[in-house]
């Protein structure tokens, strides 16, 4: 967790800043159609990063880095620099699945290259409306901004590689953050097969929230990974779902919690499942 930027910001803190021009606010939605949706409804000052498009390069074939592989940095920096985000920005990121969706994804994306001051909202966007805070529609308007500097992802990554080597290591624990219908292959709605990396443990990531949807407290998160981890360092933890987008709502939920960010393997159940390696099926 950053000494001076907590991950998670509260609805009622935001509803505070409103009128702030110090705040870059990001409405990272995703879903069918959502950038009309945005442009028929969204937070007022909120400007859109589609996941697709923005967060992804998206493959043809998932089997090449899965369904939602990470963009190179120099396109990523377009992305930032489109959205007038500078290095010195404060920015706070909202999806309507409880940062599950994309939000945190940009987070971890945005933390990875180094910015400092990136925020999750607490709830997302039904709770901020609830609260008041304003609406608007249309594109918002706002100046762009000099290319934003990146040279690496700054956190950890695994390849799928790494993943095939440490899945059955007693001295590595493999995360799987999906449901545990997914998990166990009962269903299986986006990829082709159903079920999981052998050797993983399944800690599906609803269960960082509390019965309203809001993430637990830092110190219940921390006891709970801290549990979970037992003796494994956090470098020798890989996390996953099904693209490695909601993989990063527990990586958010870790740093929240006080732990060092472990690695996100990207291709996650959507690229392994494609790749003639080993699965646990039902």
């Amino acid at each position: 967790m950053s000494q001076n930027w907590y991950p998670i910001i509260e609805p009622e803190a935001l509803l505070q800043l409103k009128n702030s021009s110090e705040i870059i606010l990001v409405d990272a939605r995703a879903g069918l159609n959502m950038e009309e949706n945005y442009k028929k409804e969204h937070l007022k000052g909120a400007r859109y990063a589609d996941l697709n498009r923005d967060l992804a390069s998206v493959d043809c074939n998932p089997a090449n880095g899965g369904r939602h592989p990470l963009p190179s940095l120099k396109k990523f920096s377009g992305v930032l620099s489109k959205l007038g985000i500078t290095p010195q920005s404060h920015v706070i990121v909202y999806d309507d699945k409880n940062g599950s969706n994309a939000a945190s994804r940009f987070w971890w994306m945005l933390k990875a290259v180094g910015h400092q001051k990136i925020q999750v909202l607490n709830g997302g966007y039904q709770v901020a409306i609830h609260k008041g805070f304003p609406l608007s529609t249309g594109i918002e308007s706002f100046d762009t901004a000099e290319k934003y500097p990146v040279s690496d992802w700054q956190l950890a990554l695994s390849n799928i590689n790494e993943v095939d080597k440490a899945h059955n290591n007693p001295e590595n624990i493999v995360i799987d953050v999906r449901d545990k219908n997914r998990f166990e292959g009962l269903t299986e709605p986006l990829d082709l097969i159903a079920g999981h990396i052998p050797g993983a443990i399944n800690v599906p990531f609803s269960e960082n929230l509390d019965e309203n949807g809001f993430y637990l407290s830092a110190e219940k998160l921390a006891k709970k990974y801290t549990e979970i981890l037992g003796l494994v360092k956090p470098e020798n933890v890989i996390v996953h779902c099904g693209s490695g987008v909601t993989a990063c709502h527990t990586l958010l939920a870790m740093d929240y919690a006080g732990i060092p960010i472990p690695h996100l393997y990207v291709g996650s159940w959507s690229e392994w499942s494609r790749s003639n390696k080993p699965m646990v099926t039902k």
